[in-house]
């Protein structure tokens, strides 16, 4: 007898179903399938990522040895690891692409009014790449050095809640700055960018559509100052000055006026340069600070999702199982949110991990738990040693 939904189950319930399937209709997904959909294979990829799967083995083990259970989990398909692999090498990756986009564009809507540290209006983006190395054997078609084969995950993160609002996977040999012909600027947002972006005829399109960028200059990068600002350089900072490119090409590329930011962190010497000309100059150099929030996020999905051990050899396979690892990592983001949960996504992923099948109610299993030691001071425990 049913006595309830499982967390699983109640998980699941927070995906909007119908645009899944809008999904997979836009690229046929189902076509010609009889028992394991998409929404199956969705499922049995998700129940992988939530509970640290190592293999297609593991998931088939795990979910056999719960099959009065399955249904009532939503999964209607056998589960088998044949069946698995073959969804995951066919399917089109591009549905769980669309329906991670849709995922995300409901997350950022929650957190929206998300505070990051600094107290501005304007939407704020860290944009950087990270590479997710391969063997070359088992992936030949991911050829990256000559005996090394990687891929290149392409993000730009929100820094309201840490919610990536673009992500491209590419090869590992395509440069960081490609991926600038790609994005659409959007008009006030400031966009925050390592020396790999820095060319500036891409900048100047993002100049001209009204956006803002702050990116680290490389040490090559020739510029003639015009006039300079007072600083205090007590908090770090060295000059704020106002500049033009020197080189030819550069100045006819970037024909418009720079701001050019030095400060000093530690041993570090940043040199910034922005098209952002009424923000204090701390509060620059602040911003590129939380650059740094996109590495922690590129570091937080290689620990806990399964990015880096796949479950199949194919182009197809290996972007289906990132996406929909970033399709569970923002529904856990909405979860936390809707609900109102104080904990962090670590630790509500670590609970998931071993509660999926309990029948109790979500917020319950989320809200119930005590991660403090309770000393009491009155005690009867008996000394070991008289005094």
């Amino acid at each position: 007898m049913n006595q309830g939904k499982s967390i699983f189950s109640q998980i699941m319930d927070f995906l909007p179903k119908h645009k899944f399937r809008q999904c997979v209709n836009r690229y046929g997904g189902n076509y010609r399938v009889r028992s394991f959909t998409c929404f199956d294979q969705f499922m049995c990829m998700a129940f992988a990522q939530l509970t640290y799967r190592e293999s297609l083995r593991d998931i088939e083990c795990c979910l056999r040895a719960m099959k009065d259970k399955l249904y009532h989990m939503g999964i209607r398909g056998k589960v088998s690891r044949s069946t698995i692999a073959y969804a995951n090498e066919n399917r089109d990756w591009r549905i769980y692409c669309d329906f991670a986009q849709i995922l995300i564009h409901e997350a950022r809507k929650l957190y929206a009014d998300e505070d990051f540290g600094l107290q501005l209006d304007e939407t704020v983006y860290a944009l950087d790449a990270t590479i997710i190395d391969l063997c070359l054997s088992v992936f030949p078609w991911a050829r990256f050095r000559r005996t090394k084969g990687a891929i290149k995950l392409h993000t730009l993160l929100d820094l309201k809640g840490n919610i990536p609002s673009f992500i491209a996977i590419t090869p590992a040999k395509v440069h960081e700055v490609n991926i600038l012909d790609e994005l659409i600027p959007e008009a006030g947002a400031i966009y925050i960018m390592d020396r790999g972006y820095l060319d500036f005829i891409r900048l100047f399109m993002f100049h001209q559509c009204s956006s803002f960028f702050i990116v680290r200059a490389k040490a090559n990068t020739s510029l003639r100052r015009l006039y300079s600002m007072p600083v205090d350089k007590s908090c770090g900072l060295r000059c704020d000055q106002i500049v033009v490119p020197a080189g030819f090409y550069a100045r006819k590329h970037y024909p418009e006026k720079l701001r050019r930011v030095v400060f000093v962190d530690k041993d570090n010497r940043l040199n910034l340069l922005t098209n952002q000309m009424t923000l204090p100059a701390l509060t620059i150099a602040e911003l590129y600070r939380c650059r740094w929030q996109v590495e922690l996020f590129f570091k937080w999905i290689k620990q806990h999702l399964r990015i880096k051990a796949f479950y199949g050899t194919s182009e197809n396979a290996v972007k289906t199982q990132i996406w929909i690892a970033i399709s569970v990592y923002v529904l856990v983001a909405i979860i936390k949110k809707r609900l109102k949960i104080e904990l962090s996504l670590y630790t509500i992923l670590q609970i998931f991990s071993i509660t999926l099948f309990e029948k109790k109610p979500i917020l319950q299993v989320l809200t119930e738990t005590d991660y403090k030691n309770k000393i009491t001071s009155g005690h009867i425990q008996l000394n070991l040693f008289e005094s």
